[in-house]
């Protein structure tokens, strides 16, 4: 009896960075569909049946219009990517691909900025506080 894939610690991992591995080259090497561009894809997620994967990506060009763009043929180019990725990955269920932006380097980016506006405003307050401590000792 084959033993269940769950017993084996991580494979649903490793199965998951090597199909974002080899999806990373197809869609460099293989994907001539010129309104993807350059993407990075961030992050892989397999179900343990391996039925399903949720691939993230991240575009340089991060504006809604051209993420749904993006999204489209990378959707629209799963069958294609999947039969490659067949090629080049052997396991037993070869998972649908779904893909789906990855916000978190937008959130980030708004994060640093939320953070960078605080520090400068609370840096502003304690160079206003040094004027005054240094106007009071000259009086």
């Amino acid at each position: 009896m084959a033993k269940n894939s769950k017993s084996i610690p991580g494979r649903g991992l490793r199965v998951a960075d090597q199909i974002q591995r080899d999806l990373s080259v197809i869609i460099s090497a293989e994907l001539k569909d010129p309104r993807v561009g350059m993407i990075t894809l961030t992050e892989v997620q397999i179900t343990a049946d391996y039925a399903h994967a949720k691939v993230y990506f991240t575009s340089l060009r991060d504006t809604p219009e051209q993420i749904k763009v993006i999204f489209t043929c990378l959707n629209n180019a799963a069958g294609f990517l999947r039969m490659h990725l067949g090629k080049r990955l052997h396991i037993h269920t070869l998972p649908q691909l779904h893909f789906v932006h990855d916000m978190s380097t937008m959130h980030g980016m708004a994060m640093s900025k939320l953070i960078d506006e605080a520090i400068g405003t609370s840096g502003q307050k304690e160079s206003d506080r040094d004027l005054d401590s240094e106007s009071d000792v000259k009086d």
